[in-house]
């Protein structure tokens, strides 16, 4: 079975999760493209969703399900995303497709954090996945520096790409992420850093592996 195939069967599952009239937060990237295409084919089941980027939310509109502020929706019940590579405790490193600091944020407004993956991005340590960071421009060398300092990665400036914050993207390279929890805090603290791809403070609270066989861990 393709992989492709694995994400939509993940991305299928996690409809299970949904409730009748609640807001949804969604995530970003191919596999969450699955999810919204699933909520597409019952838009009248959710009131609505918060959108993690641009990219999801002109998704989201083009199946006629109406994006909600997160101010005005407040704690949601539900959020459904993707990553790049998780762990066997849920934490999670995302932010492949740029959206992590709204994509955090989310997060950290929902009670509960679906994860939705293939099975390719299962992992016994993080770190074989450039850890993305998002940085105010004017501080990119500044906490390349403190980074490289910090952790000894190697930082890689995504070039060409600006979030949807008008931030700049770090990569850090040749990572080997024993304690998430400690490096998340660490690397949050480092002045310019706006926020850190790794989701492991707030981890996922339940992952939907897609493959020939679905795995809810």
């Amino acid at each position: 079975m393709p992989q492709n195939e694995h994400k939509r069967l993940a991305a299928e599952k996690a409809m299970d999760y949904l409730e009748d009239g609640m807001i949804v937060g969604v995530g970003t990237g191919s596999t969450v493209a699955w999810f919204i295409d699933a909520l597409g084919r019952e838009p009248g089941r959710i009131k609505g969703a918060v959108s993690s980027s641009e990219q999801s939310t002109q998704r989201l509109k083009s199946h006629g399900i109406e994006v909600l502020d997160l101010n005005y929706a407040g704690t949601l019940s539900l959020y459904v995303d993707g990553a790049d590579e998780c762990d066997p405790h849920k934490r999670l490193i995302k932010g492949g497709g740029a959206a992590l600091t709204r994509e955090k944020i989310i997060a950290q407004a929902s009670r509960q954090f679906v994860c939705i993956i293939d099975a390719s991005k299962q992992v016994p340590v993080l770190g074989k996945f450039p850890l993305p960071v998002e940085v105010i421009p004017m501080a990119r060398s500044l906490v390349a520096r403190e980074i490289l300092t910090l952790t000894g990665g190697q930082p890689v400036w995504r070039d060409g790409v600006t979030t949807d914050n008008g931030n700049l993207i770090l990569d850090v390279h040749n990572l080997t992420i024993t304690d998430p929890v400690a490096m998340e805090t660490a690397l949050n603290q480092i002045p310019g850093v706006v926020t850190v791809g790794l989701f492991a403070r707030r981890p996922a609270d339940v992952v939907i592996v897609g493959g020939d066989t679905i795995q809810v861990l």
